[in-house]
Parts: structure tokens; sequence; C-alpha cells
């Protein structure tokens, strides 16, 4: 299915299959079922069996499943899979917006909507660009591991800044914010990548957040509760603002 066209007619074929485990984890899962597989052959079946759902746990942890991802110019697709914990109007990070003495693009101080979504321990992991454009900036912060939820986890703990550039100059930053359990950020891009919307460019390890600053004169499409999915759900239009209310039920 991987790079086939689909769209909202019915072209393209859809089909089921296993997703496939992200090399960073396969050593985490082979090691697992590798103990686990000792403890059998010496008969301590209470050790060996808890190793073995450890094992199956990891792999679906690390779990990358291919996704379809919107071809619309103005859409800024979620970079994460999880649960909207926070929409709010707040000044971007400071690492976004100072100039880096490059000359490279940065975001306006202005406030600005930040969208934050929650991933926990049982949500696909790796991360996604929401737009098509070159990454101008990857600034990482080392700091605490306070509860991803908390609104102060976008200021006091361990992140991963990152901003893209479209060609017609709209940019878009987003925060890779690790959690209680996370104790690593791992990226897959670097300055200077041009991307294509939805490509891949990092993980977090267990359990943790990603907060998205939209451009100015863009609203959220999404709602507080929703659940999101990575590189599909569409968080926003560039340059549009209406409200949307939905129905807990």
């Amino acid at each position: 299915m991987a790079g086939d066209l689909l769209d909202s007619q019915g072209r393209g074929e859809a089909q089921w299959g296993l997703p496939a485990i992200h090399p960073e984890g396969r050593k985490f899962g082979i090691a697992a079922l590798g103990i686990s597989l000792l403890f059998a052959l010496f008969a301590w079946e209470t050790l060996a069996w808890p190793m073995a759902f450890l094992s199956l746990g990891v792999f679906a942890f690390f779990r990358d499943p291919e996704r379809v991802v919107p071809q619309d110019q103005n859409a800024i697709v979620s970079p994460a899979d999880g649960r909207i914990v926070q929409i709010t109007g707040v000044n971007p990070p400071r690492e976004l917006v100072v100039d880096d003495g490059h000359g490279l693009p940065c975001l306006s101080d202005e406030p600005t909507i930040r969208v934050s979504i929650f991933m926990s321990v049982f949500d696909v992991h790796i991360n996604r660009t929401p737009i098509a454009g070159m990454v101008q900036r990857l600034v990482y912060v080392p700091g605490q591991f306070l509860n991803a939820e908390l609104d102060k986890a976008s200021d006091e703990n361990e992140r991963q800044h990152i901003l893209v550039e479209r060609s017609d100059g709209v940019c878009v930053g987003f925060t890779q914010i690790a959690g209680l359990v996370a104790r690593r950020i791992v990226p897959f891009v670097k300055p200077g990548d041009t991307l294509g919307v939805g490509q891949r460019v990092g993980l977090i390890r267990f359990g943790s957040r990603v907060d998205v600053y939209l451009p100015k004169g863009t609203s959220s499409r999404v709602m507080l509760g929703q659940r999101v999915v990575a590189g599909e759900t569409v968080l926003a239009e560039i340059g549009s603002q209406r409200l949307l209310e939905g129905v807990s039920h």
C-alpha cells in the first residue's frame, strides 16, 4: 500500500496487514524475547512468561503502520497519534522564535494557537511532519520528566523543537515532549532535509506529548478529548478560522 494514491471516491485499494516494527524497537523486543527463552531453558516459567509478554508489548509499542496522508496543500495533519488535551493561545517557544545567527526562518513571537496531543503507552509513537517543506530548525532541550499531560511539561520536560517551512514561506513549529516514562527522543531528520507531508520525523520512547503551533490566522479543526491519528487527521487548514463544536457521548 505504501506510495499508492487513494481518494475520497474510492480509487485505490485498501489492504490489511500487520504493521512493521521500527528498527529502533527491534533490539529491545529481541532482547526481552531472548531473556524469556533463556528463562524457559532453565525451566523458570514464572519468569519466562512475564518476559515473553513484555517482548510482545515492546514490539507493539514500536509498531509503525502505514497511513493515508491527505494531499491538500492547506492541511496541517496531526504529527502524533493520541488524544487532544489542550487547545490554547500561547507564545511560541523561545527556541523557535529567536534568531539563531544563521538567518534561518523563525516563528513570530506573537501569541498563536497551540494544539497539544498526549500519547499513552498504547499509542503509536512514530511522529510525522504536519506539513511538507524543509526542516529549518531542530533544537533539543534537556529537561525533566513530568506528566506529559501537565501544561508546564511544555516548558520543563525534555523536548525537541522542529520548525518546517513550506516553499511559500509558511512555517509550522512542533515540539516532541518526553513524559513520565519516556527517556529519549529519537530524531530521524536533520536541518536542511526536505520532507513530504506526513513523513516520519522521529519517535519518543514510552509515553509522551507533541505540541503543534499553528500559523497566524489559523484555528484548530479538532476538539478537546478527540482522538487523532498521525499523518491522517487534519488538525487545521492554513488561513481558516471557524468554530467547531462537539458533544461527548
